[in-house]
């Protein structure tokens, strides 16, 4: 519906409670995807009148809607958990701290800075690069590149970066 190319999205689930909608049966196929808002936000905003919000602060939905996002959330956590598939939220080059962060969001706590990065550059799916990021701090970090060969054969080395990951399976 939304003519977006390139991203990934993948089918959630079917919601077809008989008491979903007051006026009639509706059956919906609900879908998530990954995608830099920033990249399409104009053209969603003027195509079709979406509005982004953070997932503390979305409004309350018609219908079963909500129920909606909150499996959404809990499938891309579920995925995240098992899969470094956030990467594909971030650019080409970024730092651990902007990995972190994303982490953070998506599973909405607090990861000990050195466990995580210590956890994340074993996997092997990271390449430091020489420049460093000098906006955070006076000292900077260091850019990562994802290693694309051993993302492809090493798809699950994620498994145990997120601890306690079976409360999110």
């Amino acid at each position: 519906m939304t003519g977006l190319d390139g991203v990934y999205m993948e089918q959630l689930y079917s919601f077809g409670d008989p008491k979903r909608d007051p006026e009639a049966r509706t059956i919906s196929i609900a879908y998530f995807a990954l995608i830099d808002s920033t990249q399409y936000e104009a053209q969603l905003t003027h195509e079709f009148q979406a509005e982004w919000f953070p997932l503390k602060k979305v409004p309350k939905l018609i219908f079963d809607h909500d129920t909606m996002v909150k499996a959404a959330r809990k499938q891309l956590q579920y995925k995240a958990a098992l899969h470094p598939l956030l990467l594909e939220l971030l650019p080409a080059k970024f730092t651990l701290p902007q990995l972190q962060l994303l982490y953070e969001q998506v599973f909405d706590t607090q990861f000990d800075k050195r466990n995580f990065s210590r956890k994340v550059l074993s996997t092997g799916l990271l390449i430091k690069q020489t420049d460093k990021d000098k906006v955070g701090s006076r000292k900077g970090a260091y850019y990562y590149k994802l290693n694309k060969r051993e993302y492809r054969t090493n798809f699950q080395a994620f498994l145990n970066i997120i601890p306690n990951a079976h409360h999110f399976i």
